[in-house]
């Protein structure tokens, strides 16, 4: 697709690249801000995440846990949890801060591509080359149940605003949408061309989005089961895709090293960004939609000023949040059914290209902290190899008693707690070791349990199929039977 490039500097209208990030060794392959809007984390094909700060001169802290590719990263609704996902086949919850406590979950049976907290934080939903989707209850930290029903691997899962639906897609070239109540597929949308690497919903939960590998971008009416909208905009696999609060714009990213911007009211494109110097793997737009970061294959993590869109989006969340109805009538804010936008041979986008403007970006390579955490099969304690500033702040409250921290607590008790950093921790003040050991061998145990009922339910839905495929190939006998006779 052509695009008419912006040969003077950018309008006061146009995105902007206002900062990038240097850090990560390898290929970043997710990013998400938290709900502050002051920090982004980021994980990559390193093993590691990273936690960027956007006050001037602040450090960033990298976590050191995962064993292998880290494939996905989220942001708790409060902010003072971070859920991550691992070709290691774990998910990790970590406290964002100086110290980075976690613990690890183990379930899936193999490699994790994305994880997802429900809007109200209690839930998080992970994603698996096993063909499941898992559910898991934060405040307790335990597994409930599985959905299967996928026959390939699951690229992606995703809560709906409400908490209500779950919409997964998968490399068997489907797209399904779940009902968490009776944990039954309720819908189903398949495509003959390709896989979707990335699903979502829209901000009011009508509507999803796919990235699909077959280079395309579609939008579903969950209502009415139709395809709404088709944009053809990427001359390669498109890899993730994010919704703006007010749900009127949507960003991809894609293979072929570019962000791409559509009007999703008037049904076009209208921003192509360069600025990557190989694929995009994923973008993500601020809580608020004044900022979005994206990353990719040349390690960088781009952090873009919005501009486009100036309305106030708290009202329209707030909106948005009143019609958080499976059954919601329609209106002026809804995307109506349209034809397919392919967008060939269109030249009315503008082209922006950070590397061809002359752009005042802040500091790209801010100190990096590393915070090591040692392997644990429930909680994991971590080190820090450099002193924190006095000045940082500590984490919020945490519900969770296994991962609360002597720092985890109200502003007012901040100096309280850093007269007794120096004191030995509470495990060596009151637990016997012997205790310890014991817990620690009833965890493992529980663990391989928890392992043996996931491969039995894959097994289960291994023999489910093959069943399946015996009735359709007898159901076929039979009427090839009938019509001899």
């Amino acid at each position: 697709m052509a695009s008419a490039p912006r040969d003077n500097f950018p309008s006061q209208e146009d995105p902007v690249l206002e900062r990038y990030f240097k850090g990560h060794k390898a290929a970043i392959t997710s990013a998400d801000f938290s709900p502050h809007g002051q920090q982004l984390a980021t994980a990559s094909w390193d093993t590691f995440l990273m936690l960027w700060n956007f006050k001037p001169q602040a450090r960033a802290f990298r976590y050191v846990g995962h064993k292998d590719v880290v494939t996905s990263v989220q942001f708790s609704p409060l902010g003072n949890l971070l859920a991550s996902a691992s070709r290691d086949r774990t998910v990790r919850l970590w406290i964002p801060d100086k110290r980075g406590k976690s613990s690890e979950f183990k379930a899936h049976t193999a490699p994790v591509r994305s994880v997802d907290f429900s809007a109200d934080g209690q839930f998080l939903a992970t994603a698996s080359e096993d063909k499941s989707i898992k559910v898991w209850n934060m405040y307790r930290q335990r597994f409930l149940y599985s959905l299967y029903r996928h026959t390939h691997w699951v690229r992606c899962a995703k809560f709906s605003p409400d908490g209500r639906l779950i919409v997964s897609c998968s490399e068997d070239k489907t797209i399904k949408i779940w009902d968490t109540t009776n944990k039954q597929c309720v819908n189903n949308f398949s495509d003959s061309l390709g896989f979707a690497n990335f699903v979502d919903f829209n901000p009011n939960g009508t509507c999803i989005a796919s990235a699909g590998s077959d280079h395309t971008v579609k939008i579903w009416d969950i209502r009415v089961n139709k395809l709404l909208q088709h944009y053809r905009v990427h001359s390669s696999g498109v890899n993730c895709v994010s919704f703006h609060p007010s749900g009127n714009y949507l960003i991809t990213a894609s293979s072929d090293g570019t962000l791409k911007i559509l009007d999703l009211l008037e049904g076009r494109l209208i921003y192509t960004l360069q600025g990557h110097t190989g694929p995009v793997f994923t973008v993500s737009f601020s809580k608020g939609g004044e900022l979005f970061a994206s990353g990719g294959t040349d390690a960088q993590v781009l952090l873009w000023r919005t501009n486009f869109d100036e309305m106030n989006c708290k009202d329209i969340i707030k909106r948005n949040l009143k019609r958080l109805h499976f059954d919601s009538p329609p209106h002026l804010l809804d995307i109506y059914p349209r034809t397919p936008h392919l967008h060939e041979g269109k030249i009315e986008t503008v082209e922006i290209n950070p590397k061809l403007e002359v752009i005042d970006l802040q500091t790209s390579t801010p100190p990096v902290v590393d915070i090591l955490s040692f392997d644990s099969t429930t909680t994991t304690e971590t080190t820090v190899r450099t002193p924190p500033d006095k000045g940082e702040g500590i984490c919020g409250y945490f519900l969770n008693p296994s991962l609360t921290t002597s720092e985890c607590f109200p502003t007012t008790l901040k100096k309280k707690t850093e007269d007794m950093s120096d004191l030995p921790s509470e495990s060596q003040r009151s637990i016997p070791l012997a205790v310890t050991d014991a817990l620690g061998h009833i965890m493992e145990q529980l663990n391989v349990l928890t392992q043996t009922v996931s491969i039995l339910e894959q097994r289960l839905t291994l023999t489910e199929d093959k069943l399946k495929d015996c009735l359709e190939n007898q159901q076929k006998l039979f009427s090839a039977i009938h019509q001899k006779s």
